[in-house]
This record gives structure tokens, C-alpha cells and sequence, in this order.
């Protein structure tokens, strides 16, 4: 099999992308991949220099809105796998037309060259984001979308456009739709990520609010695994939730990695509400384990101590991003 991975150089796409080299998934051994990404701000070749030299692998620094380019890309590509996106809510509160340039108008870009050139299997990666808010229960996956932030509201109109080509064009596509990811090699403007550096250096924290927003928390291993079952042995024009099974406040989990780091409440500073912020996200897994046998497996303690010991150990990772990104 042949997959293009877009945006496979960001944190969760170079985590597929590297499982996918080393066969870790079942139905996937001995796939190619070729990545394709923009490199933005936080598309980092560096996330996939571990399987750099594979003869497997192959690299094209491109834009999913480049019809040109995709039209020279997908000939031979067997499915795609669609990373690619503007993520970060905070960046879209303050911009809004990049989120809706990429998420939206490069998906549809994708789309199509897909049709063009008959891809025969294809998982558009979403988020939770799009169903906006929920105080009591899981969200399954033909619940309302509700979302609440630009960026939320960029990739619920891009899962409609996955919808709507299936259902027009016979595209074999499915959505998968995941809760907070947390891992290594996740960009330092992120929750984890900022704290963990940040109180490795004895620098403060924002916590927005009065730190009481729930998330359930989703090792990048358990959801890329997720993703993997999808395309294998997912159906086509069917939505996915993909869930980790711990939720925590944003407060305790300050408190875990003040814990972490050796750190105190000292280094906490409360700041003012992010606009829009969602109060409690959680997804019911029910779907994907019924169907394709899914659990996350990613022990959330063991998990996080992993990824706290892995950002202490590879300061030159992170430090020149944070700098550049000027969260220094």
C-alpha cells in the first residue's frame, strides 16, 4: 500500500507516520508513505528524523491547496490520510482566515484531487472541537455539531465536506474525531508541552479561568493506533470517535505536572478565560470498540511521566521552537 500522509510532519502525523515505518500496525507492514506538508511554524522535519533514511519513506514540502501539486503527488497513492490543519485554538481567537484557508479550502483542494485520481481509501483526521461543549455524558458520533471556537468551526465544516463527497462522489472516506492528544514530539504553545517546559525552566503557567474545563486525555500512540484500525477496517462515509478515558480538570492537571517537575503552586499564574472556551469535551468510544475492537491502551500515568522525562531529556527538540515561536 501506498499513503499520503498530509501534514505528517506535525505531532500527531509524525507519530502515524512512524509507527507505520516500523509495522507496528496490523494490515499496514510494509506500507510507503509519503508525507506531505507545508512546514509551517509547527511542522518539524525533525519529528521524522527517525525514520528519515527509510526506503519506504518519501518527503514533499508542499500545501494541500496546491491543486498542481497534488495533481503530481497522488498518481500510484493508494490512500491518504489527512493531518494537515491549522490547529491551535488560541492562534485562531486572534486569526481566524488561516484555519478557514487550510481546514476548510485545502481540505476541499484534497477532496477533489482525490476524486480526480480515484484514491481508493481515505480518513480525514477532526477533533472533538466540533461538538462544541457538554456538561453531563459523551458525545457519540451523531451528535449535533455545535463548535465554539474558529478553529473547532473550520474543522466541523471540513468533516461536512468529507461527508458530502462521500456521499456525492462515492469518495471511500471516513472521519475520525479524537479528544486532547498529549504525547512526544507535541509543539510547545500546546497545554502539556508549555507547562512541562516551562516548569523545567522555572518559568510560569498560564491557567485560564479558574482552571475547572474538563478534557479527556488521548496518548498519541492509542489514537494514531485508532486512526490505523480506521483505514485498515473502517466503513466508508462512517464517523469515529477516538477517545483516551481519562478526564481530568485543567486544574488537576496542573497539579500533576507541578507534581512532575518539582514544582509548586507558586509557579501557577490565573489568567483571563480563552473566549469561547469549551467547558467539558468527552467522546463515547462505544463505536470503534464494538466495531473495530479499539481500547486505548496508554496507561495516563505511566503515559505522562514518559512524556515529562522525554521533554527534560530533549531540550534541543523544543528549545529553538519555543524561541522562534517567541514563548520564551
Amino acid at each position: 500500500m501506498r499513503i499520503l500522509v498530509t501534514g505528517g510532519a506535525g505531532f500527531i502525523g509524525s507519530n502515524f507516520v512512524r509507527r507505520v515505518l516500523t509495522d507496528t500496525y496490523e494490515g499496514l507492514e510494509g506500507a510507503e508513505v509519503t508525507v506531505l506538508d507545508a512546514l509551517t511554524y509547527s511542522g518539524n522535519l525533525a519529528n521524522l528524523a527517525p525514520v528519515a533514511t527509510s526506503a519506504r519513506y518519501a518527503f514533499v514540502h508542499g500545501d494541500i491547496r496546491d491543486a498542481e501539486l497534488l495533481d503530481h503527488v497522488l498518481p500510484g497513492v493508494d490512500a491518504i490520510v489527512h493531518f494537515a490543519a491549522e490547529s491551535h485554538v488560541d492562534r485562531s481567537v486572534r486569526d481566524a482566515a488561516p484555519f478557514i484557508s487550510t481546514n476548510v479550502g485545502g481540505t476541499q483542494q484534497l477532496l477533489d484531487a482525490a476524486v480526480r485520481h480515484q484514491i481508493e481509501r481515505f480518513v480525514h483526521v477532526s477533533t472533538d472541537e466540533v461538538y462544541g461543549s457538554i456538561e453531563t455524558g459523551s458525545w457519540r458520533e451523531d451528535h449535533i455539531l455545535e463548535p465554539n471556537s474558529p478553529y473547532a468551526a473550520s474543522k466541523a465544516s471540513s468533516d461536512l465536506l468529507a461527508r458530502a463527497w462521500h456521499r456525492t462522489h462515492g469518495l471511500n472516506i471516513s472521519v475520525t474525531r479524537c479528544s486532547n492528544n498529549y504525547g512526544t514530539y507535541h509543539f510547545p504553545e500546546k497545554l502539556i508541552p508549555l507547562f512541562v517546559t516551562n516548569l523545567l525552566d522555572g518559568l510560569p503557567v498560564p491557567l485560564y479561568g479558574d482552571g475547572e474545563n474538563v478534557r479527556d486525555w488521548l496518548h498519541v500512540d492509542d489514537h494514531c493506533r485508532g486512526i490505523a484500525m480506521v483505514l485498515t477496517r473502517g466503513a466508508a462515509g462512517e464517523i469515529y470517535n477516538i477517545g483516551g478515558g481519562t478526564e481530568l480538570t485543567n486544574r488537576q492537571l496542573t497539579e500533576l505536572l507541578l507534581e512532575a517537575t518539582s514544582r509548586d503552586w507558586s509557579f501557577v499564574t490565573q489568567v483571563e478565560d480563552r473566549k469561547g472556551h469549551d467547558r467539558r469535551y468527552s467522546v463515547d468510544i462505544g463505536k470503534i470498540s464494538s466495531t473495530l475492537g479499539y481500547q486505548p491502551q496508554v496507561d495516563f500515568t505511566a503515559g505522562l511521566a514518559d512524556v515529562v522525562a522525554w521533554y527534560r531529556d530533549n531540550r534541543a527538540w523544543w528549545e529553538p521552537l519555543k524561541q522562534r515561536a517567541g514563548l520564551v
